[in-house]
Order: structure tokens, then sequence, then C-alpha cells
């Protein structure tokens, strides 16, 4: 099959998702923020705080871009990437694309805990957090619907999602 993309807004499972369909599918699993964080010897939030967004976005895109892929594998992308540049175009010449897709709340719930290690979310809670969300997903919606698979994230399982591939196989 190639590879595989899973994006989604942060919170939606990608990788935890992504790492049990690869060893389901005995693919490779490669988290592209563990690959830009080894890439520059700092946590996401680090190079945030010293560099900014902008710089951090055009550096995820470059890891996106150049990174050497094995024929079959998982990739687990962060959040924003899909909206920025032409990223969402890149990954859907080069691999299928699987938008992993939950309510506002859903990822507010989810996301309430381990703010610190996610830059965008640090002082939002509650209601500010769910709105915060729903802003950003209303920005990215029509770069994440632009995925050749669109699933709903809420009871997705690994098998679940090997069964869907497996019938939109191209």
């Amino acid at each position: 099959m190639g590879l595989i993309f899973l994006i989604g807004f942060m919170g939606s499972g990608k990788t935890t998702l992504g790492r049990k369909l690869a060893a389901r599918m005995d693919y490779e699993f490669i988290d592209l923020d563990h690959k830009l964080e080894q890439q520059v010897e700092l946590s996401i939030a680090e190079y945030f705080t010293l560099f900014g967004e902008d710089p951090f976005r055009k550096l995820e895109s470059e890891v996106l871009k150049k990174t050497v892929y094995p024929e079959n594998a998982i990739i687990s992308t962060g959040g924003g990437l899909p909206y920025f540049f032409d990223n969402m175009e890149w990954m859907n010449a080069n691999g299928r694309t699987v938008y992993i897709k939950l309510s506002p709340k859903t990822l507010a719930d989810r996301l309430e805990n381990g703010k610190e290690e996610r830059p965008l979310l640090q002082e939002k809670h509650g209601e500010a957090l769910i709105a915060f969300i729903e802003q950003k997903l209303g920005e990215r919606e029509s770069f994440y619907s632009q995925a050749n698979i669109i699933v709903d994230g809420l009871s997705l399982t690994p098998e679940k999602l090997e069964q869907i591939l497996e019938t939109k196989a191209t």
C-alpha cells in the first residue's frame, strides 16, 4: 500500500493509532514530530519558544518532504502540517492520506491533560480550549478534507482502519 499519512487535529490519535496500525500491517511507523525533534535536538515546545511558529512550520514542511521513507510506512503528522505550504498536496501526491476526524469537544477532553507538550494550547482550559479548537478546525478543515480517506476517530481501532484502507486500496 505504500505510504499512509495520518492527519488530523492534535489529540485525534494519529500517533497512538499509527503505531498500532503499523505493527498490525508490518509497516514501519514514523512520527514526523519525533523526527523533527531529533533533527533539531529540541522538543517542539522548546523550538516554538525559541523561534516561533513560522520557522517551525517551515522546518516541519522540510522534514515532511526531505525524509527518505521506506516502501511501506504509516506516518503520523503534526496537526497543523496539512494547513501550511503545499504539504497536503505533497502528501496526496506521495502516498495516501487519512483524516482522523473528531469533534472539538472530544478533542478538548483528550487534550485537557498533557498541554505542556503542546505550545498552542498552553493557558487554555474548558470553554476557551473548545473555542480555540473550533477556530483552528475552521481554518484547517478545507485542507483536512482533501484527504483520500476521512474516518470518524471516535471509535476507530487499528483493525477498523486497516479494513478501511484495504477496502479503499487504489
